[in-house]
């Protein structure tokens, strides 16, 4: 097992890969415009999350026999049914909220994930949550209501999606914990991307009327980013996600996670997709949110276990 350390690094490194992925999405579905007027939004988004992640899957399967020992693994389809029908739901919003915000907007609301884990995790401790975990929320949701200009009370569909999605990874970074402790990393990365590409063909299927829709992925514009989402965004992220996480609690690791915004902005913004206005540094305030959250929380989970009878 890796120590705290190299697992705090390896998911830091998976931050900067994800900060990409949001630029990638953005990219593809620009390229996309004709074919989501054709084949509709859903149809596109369903095509584009299956084939990056079939992209894995295959180039998973081709490098590990454990990958594929998994496949003959009652546990391991157990276990990769849960992450993957919740990174279906996870991905899928996130890539249909993209479509109407910023690289750098989606970034920062996906991120609210980090103050959800948290909150599930005092939930499932039956805790009550403390005054710094409060405050700490409170940060988090100014910033998001601030980010994408003056304070608003409702938010657009691109925003409810993406925000949406951040409740399926919180919900992702807890099973990861629970089920990467019992069962092999590699095994159930294997199944959970199997059952995320079923799934995502599945609701191609019932979405679009024509499967011509599948054409889309060879489009000018969409190979590029659409093999860096499924080889550096899909593969190594999620596989290194699976390795390393089991070394730290849901809530340390979701505080690395939240500096994946910061660099999705600076991606975003060197790729001329994202413009810095004042009202974006408002996500600083989100980004403070969830480390208070997170330190307040890792704080009382050491405080729990130090308190429990030998």
């Amino acid at each position: 097992m890796p120590t705290k350390r190299q697992a705090a690094m390896g998911l830091f490194f998976v931050t900067l890969l994800w900060g990409g992925t949001f630029v990638w999405m953005k990219q593809i579905l620009s390229s996309l415009d004709p074919e989501i007027e054709t084949y509709g939004k859903s149809g596109v988004v369903a095509t584009i999350v299956a084939t990056r992640f079939l992209m894995a899957l295959v180039i998973l399967l081709a490098i590990s026999s454990k990958a594929r020992s998994a496949l003959k693994s009652k546990d391991d389809w157990k276990g990769g049914l849960i992450l993957g029908g919740l990174m279906l739901g996870g991905f899928v919003l996130q890539m249909l909220g993209i479509h109407s915000v910023s690289p750098s907007v989606s970034a920062f609301l996906t991120s609210l994930y980090v103050v959800f884990t948290a909150i599930f995790s005092v939930i499932i401790s039956d805790r009550k949550p403390t005054r710094m975990m409060v405050f700490g929320a409170i940060l988090a949701t100014m910033g998001a209501g601030f980010i994408d200009g003056p304070p608003h009370i409702v938010w657009g569909a691109g925003e409810l999606l993406t925000i949406a999605s951040a409740v399926f990874f919180a919900v992702h970074i807890i099973y990861t914990d629970s089920i990467t402790r019992e069962r092999d990393p590699i095994a159930v990365t294997t199944t959970s991307f199997a059952v995320l590409v079923s799934g995502a063909l599945l609701m191609t299927l019932i979405v679009s009327d024509d499967m011509m829709v599948v054409e889309s992925t060879w489009q000018d514009g969409v190979v590029f980013p659409l093999f860096c989402l499924g080889i550096l965004g899909s593969l190594i992220c999620i596989l290194v996600m699976n390795l390393m996480q089991k070394s730290l609690n849901p809530t340390h690791a979701a505080i690395i996670y939240s500096f994946e915004p910061v660099w999705a902005t600076l991606y975003g913004w060197s790729e001329g997709l994202v413009e810095i206005k004042i009202w974006l540094a408002m996500g600083l305030l989100l980004l403070v949110g969830n480390i208070i959250v997170e330190y307040d929380e890792t704080k009382n989970s050491h405080l729990s276990e130090e308190a429990l009878p030998e």
